[in-house]
């Protein structure tokens, strides 16, 4: 039930990419607040650790790495499509990572470049597109909470699929089109809790997880895992389910 950035529908002259103006517009009157754990993002800050924790696990299997180590990405290029404010680049730069985030809101990215720089942190942040980025290659893409944005679903995986090198990792979280889906995402956390702005999320875009795993396998990718992210609210905080994806889910996939 969160958002990270938003592509859709429509051109756009930063690399010919498919943007929903209105979509990019709603970000972009958010935009200032990224950075607010109690703003209209709480949802995402709340999840951040556990994607985090599930992402960190995947690249560390896949690369050979020591997740419990002091840079356990050290090395790796990555690339976080919608990045938005940059709530999960700067961990993973943290973590040892060369990271460029990328995202086509400019109030994001300029709030991602500065909240970085006050934590003296080196990341790529480009306002642009993953279309336009073509020819470049890094080890693992992430697109977390992006797909259930996108319009052209099996084009902006095909266009992922292209940017990792043969043997990365792409790394995709999203929302399943369930009832309780549409339950949580869009009456709980839109319309009655007013977590997210109204309109946020359009529940017949969320993609159920076959789906999901079709549309990367036609993107010459491989699914490895799949794993729920389940909110426990007593606790206030999200932990992975092996069972649970009616919800929030994450797919990894490895490129052929």
């Amino acid at each position: 039930m969160t958002v990270e950035g938003a592509t859709g529908e429509g051109t756009n002259r930063r690399g010919g990419a498919s943007l929903d103006a209105a979509e990019v517009a709603r970000f972009e009157a958010m935009a200032a607040r990224w950075w607010d754990p109690d703003g209209p993002l709480a949802p995402l800050h709340a999840m951040n650790p556990a994607r985090l924790d599930w992402a960190l696990a995947r690249l560390a299997g896949a690369f050979g790495r020591d997740r419990r180590g002091p840079r356990p990405l050290a090395g790796l290029g990555l690339l976080d499509v919608g990045c938005g404010g940059g709530l999960l680049s700067e961990p993973l730069a943290r973590l040892g990572a060369a990271v460029t985030g990328i995202d086509p809101t400019p109030g994001a990215i300029a709030a991602a470049r500065a909240h970085a720089a006050q934590g003296g942190l080196s990341i790529d942040y480009r306002e642009t597109t993953a279309e336009a980025l073509a020819g470049e290659v890094f080890d693992a893409v992430l697109a977390m909470e992006v797909v259930e944005h996108v319009e052209g679903r099996d084009a902006f995986l095909a266009t992922l699929a292209g940017l990792v090198r043969p043997g990365g990792l792409v790394l995709v979280s999203t929302l399943n089109r369930t009832w309780r889906s549409y339950a949580v995402a869009i009456l709980g956390a839109e319309r009655l809790l007013r977590w997210l702005p109204a309109g946020t999320h359009d529940w017949r875009r969320f993609p159920t997880p076959e789906e999901l795993e079709a549309a990367l396998r036609g993107a010459g990718l491989r699914p490895v895992d799949r794993t729920g992210l389940v909110f426990d609210p007593l606790r206030w905080e999200w932990r992975p389910s092996e069972t649970d994806l009616a919800v929030n889910y994450a797919v990894a996939a490895v490129r052929e």
